[in-house]
């Protein structure tokens, strides 16, 4: 009875091991399944907005809109994420970004409704629009005069080692204007000069 007893319990730890080796593959099957799908849907909403965007009336306005304000918020992200890297002083830039970021998100699904409502509706509502456009316009302003604001930084700092280079460059040249290197050829024609002089004066007598 021992060994049989013995060989159950092998056998249910083997099925046992191949239960959570298979439960652990379906988790990461469901996980990588999940990431896909949401790859998917970004880029086919990507790819929506893109053909929602060529519409000549408001709803393609508003697309229009939606496609600018996201590549301003990613660009200016871009930058303040590079100038922190870099170990600029920011202070609260990075918090601002976050702030606007959410504001855009915000307008983005209100000018997705406006643009869903516009292509469904005869009925257009005008002044919703004109708001709509002006939350746009100071939203990207902003995001411009970050990215300036950053670029204008980076110029002042890069000029600051530049204008040091030029110094040390002027220096430089004007120690080897001071102190000339001879020329090897005059050396060498100096030496055979020499030499020439040499033969031509006469022996002393001993």
């Amino acid at each position: 009875m021992a060994p049989i007893s013995t060989f159950l319990i092998i056998v249910l730890v083997i099925l046992l091991f191949l239960l959570i080796l298979g439960g652990a593959g379906i988790y990461l099957l469901v996980k990588v399944g999940k990431k896909a799908t949401k790859k998917a849907r970004k880029v086919a909403n990507r790819a929506v907005s893109h053909m929602a965007a060529m519409d000549p009336g408001d709803a393609g306005e508003a697309e229009r809109m939606r496609l600018d304000l996201r590549r301003e918020i990613s660009i200016t992200r871009q930058a303040v994420d590079q100038a922190l890297r870099d170990g600029w002083g920011l202070g609260e830039l990075p918090q601002l970004v976050g702030e606007i970021s959410m504001h855009a998100d915000q307008l983005d699904g209100q000018l997705g409704l406006y643009a869903r409502q516009s292509r469904t509706s005869p009925y257009v509502d005008h002044a919703t629009l004109a708001r709509l456009r002006e939350h746009y316009s100071k939203l990207t302003t902003a995001c411009a005069r970050i990215r300036a604001d950053l670029i204008n930084d980076q110029m002042t700092h890069s000029a600051t080692g530049i204008s040091e280079i030029q110094s040390r460059t002027d220096l430089e040249i004007e120690a080897r204007r001071q102190a000339p290197i001879p020329d090897p050829l005059d050396q060498i024609d100096e030496l055979y000069n020499r030499t020439m002089i040499d033969r031509a004066r006469p022996e002393e007598p001993r």
